[in-house]
């Protein structure tokens, strides 16, 4: 199991300063990643980061911890604009990005600016065109939603042969798909901070996400939950949990009460 932690860069921790500090104050104390909202909460009536300025952030002032986001819309961007940004982002961190993927939850993040929630046959071909433009191949491509016609990207990311690709969601589809990809995300704590998600109801979902993907065993399962200091997370780990991001938002408190609890290191 390692650990992370996923930052809700929303409200009060719309401030970048607030993830650099966390960021850093996680490197220090043991964590294994940073990995942010993305979201445009701003829509909604409430402050948001942009995630990959401040992860961009983070990178220069971390060395080791991995970073990404949990999770993009990759319909809200194009795939070939997304693909671009996120090489980058591997590149400055010295190949430490991961790129969390779902359809997105909010759809007024998408009616506020005149457009539908694609479903999620975009999101498969967005993916396909993104490694596709990874790979450092010339990308021919006519499909439904998208098209390249004979493009190149450079520089390619330093992660071969791509960025990590996780997917969210618990939906029979994202399931489907996160078996296709490199790992998948699953939320298990409340807005209360209580985690709603059981070692064993995730044992459920890796069985049905076995049934997709005949070697599970090389898939990353990334549980977002809340934690104390010196508690234990090994039951979920049992489960078939392989990564622990410990679920840091404002309902938990202030800012310095997040510090202290990412001081305090992982779990146990």
């Amino acid at each position: 199991m390692r650990y992370g932690i996923d930052v809700a860069i929303l409200g009060d921790l719309a401030e970048p300063a607030h993830l650099v500090t966390l960021a850093r104050e996680a490197e220090a104390a043991g964590w294994d990643a940073v990995l942010v909202w993305d979201h445009l909460a701003f829509t909604w009536g409430m402050p948001s980061a942009d995630p990959w300025v401040t992860l961009a952030a983070a990178a220069q002032a971390t060395s080791r911890i991995r970073l990404g986001t949990a999770v993009t819309a990759v319909a809200r961007h194009r795939p070939e604009r997304l693909a671009q940004t996120v090489a980058t982002l591997d590149r400055l961190s010295g190949g430490r990005a991961i790129l969390g993927t779902g359809l997105g939850g909010v759809r007024q993040e998408f009616t506020a600016f005149g457009s539908t929630r694609p479903g999620g046959v975009v999101l498969d071909e967005a993916l396909d065109v993104m490694v596709s433009l990874w790979s450092g191949e010339e990308v021919h491509h006519r499909g439904a939603h998208y098209t390249v016609d004979g493009v190149r990207l450079a520089p390619l990311p330093l992660q071969r042969p791509r960025v990590p690709v996780w997917v969210g969601g618990t939906a029979p589809g994202a399931l489907r798909r996160a078996a296709r990809w490199d790992g998948w995300i699953v939320v298990g704590d409340d807005r209360e901070g209580r985690m709603a998600l059981s070692p064993d109801s995730l044992a459920a979902q890796i069985s049905e996400l076995r049934r997709h993907r005949a070697n599970a065993g090389d898939l990353d399962v990334a549980v977002i939950g809340v934690s104390e200091p010196g508690s234990s997370v090994r039951d979920y780990a049992a489960a078939g949990a392989t990564w622990w991001l410990e679920h840091l938002h404002s309902y938990r408190g202030s800012m310095e009460r997040l510090v202290r609890r990412v001081k305090a290191g992982p779990p146990v």
